[in-house]
């Protein structure tokens, strides 16, 4: 069991979910398969995909890149994408929700902070109006292989999750719990695993993506972290990825797969809320 200090980097994490892990296999049905996003921002890029590797343009020509990627489903007509996209130096965690049922997606971009960005305290953050996480994230809604017009996405925010006090099993080894508190904050602990004792509470993102489906996003703040889950209430699974730096050095990105078998504990109702 670890003490309050003992945190760990995000490659040590992964090697601890590894492990007999519950891994969602990688999905090969989208290979040879080619969908041009449409974002509400104006933005047109095709993405072409092959068995392991994913290649996108830009219609004005300006992004183009390819990058190996991993696809999953937890419902039929569902995909979730995710690879990492890399321009000289800098490199991004892109995540696609494809949703073929509505036609519309959800896109999730994250990046970590730089070293000097880490550096800053989280008091000095807080005085200064800044979210005490320097992990950031956008997400970015549109259509999928046709004109993109006003609410053809039907991904929202959502606070259905609000007051649920959920158990993720991600292995015979790890196991977490989660307790939505509000809109903007989620509360974690470590039960059973590499991280057990720790707990934390930490910046997060809600979205309904179907009736007892939802993507749940979390930005930690004392190891620089990007979660990112499907949650289906209605199968008692989750999938998704952690991305972070490897280890301390900042020079390498560690970006690996956590898909769990999950419980509802409880739910908590306020009667002044």
């Amino acid at each position: 069991m670890t003490t309050s200090s003992d945190w760990i980097t995000v490659g040590a994490l992964a090697d601890g979910f590894a492990p007999e892990a519950f891994i969602l296999p990688n999905l090969a049905d989208l290979n040879g398969k080619t969908f041009t996003l449409n974002f509400a921002n104006g933005w047109q890029i095709e993405h072409r995909f092959d068995r392991e590797t994913l290649s996108w343009t830009a219609a004005d020509g300006h992004s183009t890149g390819t990058a190996d990627y991993r696809a999953t489903s937890v419902r039929p007509g569902l995909y979730l994408v995710d690879f990492i996209k890399r321009e000289g130096s800098q490199a991004w965690s892109i995540s696609l929700v494809l949703d073929t049922a509505s036609a519309s997606f959800t896109a999730v971009i994250g990046r970590m902070p730089t070293h000097e960005q880490t550096r800053e305290g989280l008091y000095s953050r807080a005085l200064a109006g800044k979210n005490l996480t320097s992990v950031e994230v956008d997400f970015l809604h549109g259509s999928l292989d046709r004109p993109w017009q006003e609410g053809q996405c039907p991904h929202a925010p959502t606070t259905e999750l609000t007051g649920l006090r959920n158990l993720y099993r991600y292995s015979p080894s790890e196991v977490y719990e989660h307790i939505y508190l509000n809109d903007q904050f989620y509360s974690w602990q470590c039960l059973k695993g590499v991280e057990q004792g720790l707990c934390d509470t930490d910046r997060c993102h809600y979205y309904k993506i179907a009736d007892q489906l939802y993507l749940f996003v979390w930005r930690e703040k004392i190891i620089p972290t990007l979660g990112l889950v499907l949650i289906d209430l209605q199968q008692h699974r989750s999938d998704g990825k952690i991305f972070g730096y490897a280890g301390s050095s900042f020079d390498e990105l560690s970006n690996f797969p956590v898909s769990s078998y999950c419980q509802v504990l409880n739910r908590t109702e306020y009667p002044d809320a």
